[in-house]
């Protein structure tokens, strides 16, 4: 079983941290009328490939959430906070999103956690996808947990070891670790004293 510690590990936000998922099926049927799918018939990071959704509503329901993650009602992913908290309580916790802004992040981060964990939280914007592999070897992080199965793969070719945080759209085949909550990502950290 591994044993990680609090310092070699980071996060991505949106469907790890945050339920991104639960906020999109919840905007699409209040805001579009799009009522009749659930979060597990969303089986592709590209949703509009999944769902009759056009791909203009999917984009405008996503910058919606970037824009106002607080406004939209965006929730933690049950346990985020209370592992966070208490990682943060050893070493600075480092969150990799490929959002290309922070601050709607940091409101989101502000509401959800205390001063003192926020002050332990290292946030990095990327912007992309595809770009996270630098920031973390530049945090100095050897574990990173995403629900991108496409960054994960891609993260598996280096030095650094994915972690996929399972959602419906993540669990086509693949050999990975994978965690499938936050009670499963405790379970990793190894005990510190």
């Amino acid at each position: 079983m591994m044993s990680i510690n609090s310092n070699e590990i980071g996060f991505d936000l949106d469907g790890v941290i945050a339920d991104t998922g639960e906020a999109f099926v919840r905007i699409a049927c209040e805001e579009y009328n799009h009522c009749s799918f659930q979060l597990e018939d969303i089986t592709s990071f590209q949703v509009e490939s999944c769902l009759s959704i056009p791909t203009e509503e999917v984009e405008q329901i996503f910058y919606t959430i970037l824009k106002d993650s607080l406004g939209v009602g965006l929730q933690p992913n049950p346990g985020a906070v209370e592992v966070i908290s208490s990682m943060a309580e050893q070493a600075p916790v480092t969150i990799i999103t490929a959002r290309p802004i922070k601050e709607p992040v940091i409101d989101w981060l502000d509401h959800h956690f205390s001063r003192e964990t926020c002050r332990q939280i290292n946030l990095v914007a990327t912007g992309d996808h595809d770009d996270k592999a630098r920031y973390i070897r530049d945090h100095d992080l050897n574990y990173f947990v995403d629900d991108r199965i496409e960054t994960c793969l891609q993260l598996a070719t280096t030095d650094i070891t994915p972690i996929v945080y399972d959602q419906p759209w993540n669990r086509n085949s693949h050999r990975l670790k994978t965690v499938t909550g936050w009670e499963d990502i405790r379970a990793l950290l190894s005990r510190q004293e």
